[in-house]
């Protein structure tokens, strides 16, 4: 297939032809080199979404060779000329992914080869091998990551993920002898904006009067509301989490209370970032995928006790002990979110402290750029970071919004919660409609 062009750019489909062309060699290159084995790249788990597409751009930026940094393009033919993705062609929908590459290509390529292999292992979640840490390789990773967080959550992605995987993991073999083993990846439910609500009803009673209409809901009283173990003011930022309606009687799975808890918040979130709203309209994906980790944040940082526990939708709490072994992964990091989101507050006040105290202007702080990031990504908010000019090196505010990014794409792939997202989805998009 010729790339088309309009007004001098590349058509989408061109670059994401030319995208999944290179993740699979990335893949199976990550698979001769023993970054990935074909347990992980066969299964469903983790967050193998992520680690692809990083370790696409990762290749990438060794393969560069300009300046400022371009992708060079795979040629469908020997006697095709020879094309760069740059700013002159790149489509706008993918702007803020090539701003934030083309930025951690100069960092990644003056790394000497051993960083640089520590760097492909941290993409891939593996120690490094050379200690101390290079500082730097935090900041990079989680760039990456969170370009390749924001690629995970497009539809054409998730639609061509798992050949690129039976690709990897077919290399090697023969016609005779197939792989084994088969990518179990399956995309989540697609996303399509339902008919408008009525435009009488209010964003809140739109989500409540669903819930309450529809038939599969039980009819329960108000709960309580949660209890705040975290100060808003100090943590997420989000006032209490408001009764909502809930289809949980109180001896639910685990996985239930869990899930409930979460999309319990998805009203609160559009109440509490009206931008939201407007983000449904225009973006319905990144829309929910936005909710949904603002509804983590939330959860993490006002529903968690002291001791891990969960206060959930019914006021009740689902303590780590009554948790299943598999979902006690989900709730450790809902916890260490938690922790994580007081530890960036609590810095984010002395700072503003030590400005005011000599009379200076107090910065936009992390939790703003987190928030910012979950809702607009990463790019955009470098965008904006650039003008600001701050970053730490070791790129917290990115790697905390990964964090939070990584645990919403991780719940949501569960079946649990599969069979209640698409529901939930065209809900919140007649809100926005």
């Amino acid at each position: 297939m010729a790339p088309t062009r309009t007004d001098s750019q590349l058509s989408e489909s061109y670059i994401q032809d030319a995208f999944h062309s290179y993740l699979k060699s990335s893949l199976t290159q990550a698979k001769a080199e023993r970054l990935l084995d074909a347990d992980v790249l066969s299964s469903a788990e983790g967050d193998l979404m992520i680690t692809g597409p990083a370790l696409c751009l990762y290749f990438a930026a060794l393969r560069c060779t300009t300046n400022p940094p371009s992708v060079p393009l795979p040629r469908h033919n020997k006697s095709a000329q020879p094309m760069e993705l740059s700013y002159e062609n790149c489509p706008s929908a993918f702007v803020s992914f090539l701003r934030v590459w083309s930025n951690t290509v100069p960092a990644i390529q003056a790394l000497s080869p051993e960083y640089q292999h520590d760097l492909a292992r941290m993409i891939c979640n593996l120690e490094p091998l050379i200690t101390p840490l290079q500082p730097s390789l935090n900041g990079i990773a989680a760039d990456l990551r969170a370009v390749a967080i924001e690629i995970s959550q497009r539809r054409s992605f998730q639609d061509r993920y798992a050949s690129d995987l039976q690709a990897a993991l077919d290399s090697g073999t023969t016609p005779s002898s197939p792989s084994p083993k088969r990518a179990a990846f399956v995309p989540p439910p697609s996303y399509d904006a339902s008919p408008a609500s009525s435009a009488q009803s209010s964003p809140r009673s739109s989500v409540d009067g669903h819930l309450q209409a529809s038939p599969q809901f039980a009819n329960h009283d108000l709960p309580p509301q949660s209890p705040t173990f975290l100060s808003p003011a100090t943590s997420s930022g989000f006032p209490p989490r408001t009764p909502s309606p809930t289809i949980l009687g109180f001896n639910s799975p685990a996985i239930e209370f869990i899930r409930e808890t979460l999309y319990a918040s998805l009203a609160d979130a559009l109440d509490w970032q009206p931008s939201l709203r407007d983000l449904l309209k225009t973006d319905p994906p990144r829309a929910y995928f936005a909710s949904v980790a603002f509804a983590v944040l939330d959860v993490a940082t006002n529903s968690m006790t002291p001791d891990g526990a969960v206060i959930g939708v019914l006021g009740t709490p689902l303590t780590l002990e009554k948790c299943p072994p598999e979902l006690r992964p989900f709730m450790a990091e809902l916890a260490a979110i938690g922790h994580a989101a007081r530890e960036l507050a609590e810095e984010d006040d002395a700072i503003a402290m030590k400005h005011a105290a000599r009379g200076e202007e107090i910065p936009p702080t992390r939790m703003d750029r987190v928030r910012l990031m979950l809702e607009q990504g990463v790019g955009y908010a470098m965008g904006r970071r650039s003008q600001e000019g701050r970053r730490s090196v070791e790129g917290r505010a990115v790697s905390f919004t990964n964090r939070v990014n990584a645990l919403s794409l991780g719940m949501t792939k569960l079946k649990a919660f599969r069979e209640r997202q698409d529901d939930v989805f065209k809900v919140l998009a007649g809100i926005g409609a």
